[in-house]
Order: C-alpha cells, then structure tokens, then sequence
C-alpha cells in the first residue's frame, strides 16, 4: 500500500511539472499557427555558452505566473542565435554564418540589429512586425511588466514609466 501511494505522488507530481512549462516553438511553427489564430511572437534568443541564457530558463522561465502569461498571450519561440537550421521568414532563407572563430545566424543578427547580446527577448505583433527587442537576464518581476506592455496595445500608446508605475503583478 505504501509503495502504491509513493507511487501516486511521484506520477502526479511529474504531471504537474510537465503541465507547468512554457509551450514553446520553433520559428516556422509559431508563424504556421499564428496563420490560423493570430497574436504576438515573444523570442527568447539565447545560446549554448550564454550563463545568463541558462539561469533565465532555470528561474524566470520556471515562475508559474510567467508561463502561464507567455502561454496565454503569446506563441513563444525558442531561438538560438547561432543555431545551424535554415529559417524562411517574410520571402528570405536566413542562414547560419560563420566566420573565422565568429559564427551566428542570420535571423538572430537581423532581430538583434547585429548587437548579438544573449539573452535578448525580442516581441513581435500578431502581424509579425518586430516591436521591440529587450537585451539580457531578466527576473520574474521585471518580465511579468516587459510581457504585459507587448502583448497588448499599451507600447502604442503608453509611455513605458507610465505604464510601469500603474501595473498591477500577479506575482
């Protein structure tokens, strides 16, 4: 009986962390849905070396007021900024580049306006315009806000300190 129930906790609790995790995407699959059922692109851009990259997807990306955020309002992309796969976005097959001991692709370098600074948080408009890209690690609190401010009409119209003095967290 008692390895029965040890039995339950473990099955329910790997559920429940499996539940709890953003959905994210590649590129190609974020536009393909984003045809069918538009709203915004967020784009984490990070890479393999990057610590920041890393502790930012064992922190901030864990919190489970900022999946539950992403996963809502926003198709959520994972991209690394040097990663090797052909991207065909708006008629142009960006490419992975290297040269000498420098490599990157070209898609992260075109978002990034080539200051390639990882991690970088780039948000896109349901129309698949690139609104703003945010450079480096962010903490829960601070990304609940950046998330907010992109994913609905308030960056037309509110000015960013505006905007941050009156944001209720949920956190």
């Amino acid at each position: 009986m008692r390895k029965l129930v040890l039995l339950a906790v473990v099955v329910l609790s790997t559920i429940s962390v499996q539940a709890q995790e953003v959905n994210w995407l590649s590129f190609e699959e974020a536009l393909e849905l984003n045809k069918k059922n538009p709203k915004p692109i967020m784009i984490d851009l990070y890479t393999d070396w990057c610590g920041w990259c890393k502790r930012m997807d064992a922190t901030t990306y864990k919190n489970e007021v900022i999946i539950k955020y992403i996963n809502d309002n926003y198709y959520a992309v994972k991209m690394d900024g040097e990663g090797k796969e052909d991207i065909t976005f708006k008629g142009r097959t960006f490419k992975f580049v290297q040269k000498g001991r420098s490599k990157y692709h070209e898609l992260a370098a075109a978002i990034l306006n080539g200051k390639l600074s990882y991690p970088s948080t780039a948000f896109f408009t349901a129309e698949e315009q690139l609104i703003q890209t945010v450079p480096g690690y962010l903490v829960k609190e601070r990304f609940e806000k950046i998330l907010a401010y992109f994913s609905g009409d308030a960056y037309k119209n509110t000015p960013w300190k505006d905007f941050e003095k009156n944001f209720k967290s949920s956190l």
